[in-house]
């Protein structure tokens, strides 16, 4: 739903002046075209970094584009169809992608540092908080941390979705305040402007339920792996934090200084009242990869989002997936939405043999003393 006028105003105000650290996410449709990267957007998007960091904002900048660099490099080659070759074009076009980083910033006097990640690199507790050590090291020493998926070692099915999941998760590690999604949309519309052009921007959303997701349609980016659907997930998923995102136009003329002096545009999505959740959780939530997906009835689905209990095995109505003890897993309500995700204390063919039954029945079932299929502190509730 959309924000009442006089909150929606209040609100932007607030979230763009209070707002220190700064993850801002531009996209490869933003940044490239048919010729390569755009090297006249790289420099008008330092230049307005430059001006939030003289205003005394941290910024971590989360790019793509080291695919669309690479291109430029092979053009008199035929396409790039298969992994192997996606992957090896960007180990082609991430230096030239930095390079292009580098000289932008260097106007400035802003030393930029390259950070590359994969997910499953992220996995191991130890090297979350690693990663989270560097990120914070580097915005000490006031150096521009540029963020990128580590496209030439990531496995397919543990990937990012262009980047725009990374986002949300570099924008917990670095305890950020907003994210800035710059798109190659102005933000999200009351139908898909492709093909409707009576569709309108919606200015502001606070809640993305299913009726938000159905304005998203299922179109990529133009260049990317993401389109709105993704951003809408990741928004969300900010959102579940305590935290603000914006979806803006990465073209739109100076479109971060226009943002940050009040003028209205993009989409806003506002997040809940919810105080800020940090650290385990975070890491539960966008770094482990989902391995099954647990449907829960009614009174389990209320007792999570109202009460923040954890899900017994008398709420779980039916197991989705193969897994084993210790795997991240997603909780379904009734109506199919996802409210949850969360560590399981039992594997699948465990859960599989107490669904719907009390706890003090599980030794029975499975041969030892049983505990919560999820507890509280082990899930994070969107």
């Amino acid at each position: 739903m959309t924000v009442p006028e006089s909150r929606k105003t209040q609100d932007r105000t607030s979230i763009f002046t209070n707002a220190k650290r700064i993850v801002v996410k531009v996209g490869s449709a933003v940044l490239a075209d048919q010729n390569g990267l755009n090297q006249k957007i790289i420099l008008e998007l330092s230049s307005q970094i430059a001006d939030l960091r003289s205003q005394g904002r941290a910024i971590t900048l989360v790019s793509s584009g080291a695919i669309a660099a690479g291109k430029t490099k092979l053009a008199r080659f035929a396409p790039v169809r298969n992994i192997p070759e996606k992957q090896a074009l960007a180990a082609l076009g991430q230096s030239r992608l930095m390079q292009a980083y580098e000289d932008a910033f260097e106007r400035y006097g802003i030393h930029v540092a390259q950070v590359l990640v994969t997910r499953d690199g992220l996995i191991p507790r130890h090297r979350y908080i690693n990663a989270k050590n560097t990120l914070m090291t580097l915005l000490r020493w006031n150096i521009l941390p540029v963020v990128n998926e580590n496209d030439t070692v990531a496995v397919e099915e543990l990937q990012f979705t262009d980047n725009d999941a990374l986002s949300v998760l570099v924008l917990n590690l670095i305890e950020g305040d907003l994210l800035v999604c710059l798109s190659d949309v102005d933000g999200l519309y009351s139908s898909d402007p492709h093909i409707d052009p009576s569709a309108t921007r919606i200015s502001s959303v606070s809640g993305i339920g299913s009726d938000i997701f159905a304005l998203a349609g299922d179109r990529p980016g133009r260049a990317g792996r993401g389109g709105m659907r993704s951003k809408l997930e990741v928004a969300r998923m900010a959102n579940a934090c305590g935290l603000p995102m914006v979806v803006a136009g990465g073209r739109t003329k100076n479109v971060l200084r226009r943002l940050f002096e009040g003028e209205e545009l993009g989409t806003v999505f506002y997040p809940s009242e919810r105080r800020r959740v940090h650290g385990r959780k975070t890491w539960i939530a966008f770094a482990l990869k989902r391995e099954g997906v647990l449907d829960i009835d009614a009174g389990a689905a209320a007792a999570i989002l109202k009460r923040g209990c954890s899900l017994l095995p008398v709420g779980v109505k039916k197991v989705h997936g193969s897994f084993d003890p210790g795997a991240c897993v997603v909780c379904r309500s009734p109506i199919g939405e996802e409210i949850a995700v969360g560590i399981s204390n039992y594997s699948s063919d465990e859960l599989e043999k107490i669904l719907g039954c009390q706890t003090g029945e599980i030794c029975d079932r499975i041969g030892h003393h049983g505990e919560e299929v999820i507890h509280r502190d082990n899930m994070f509730i969107f």
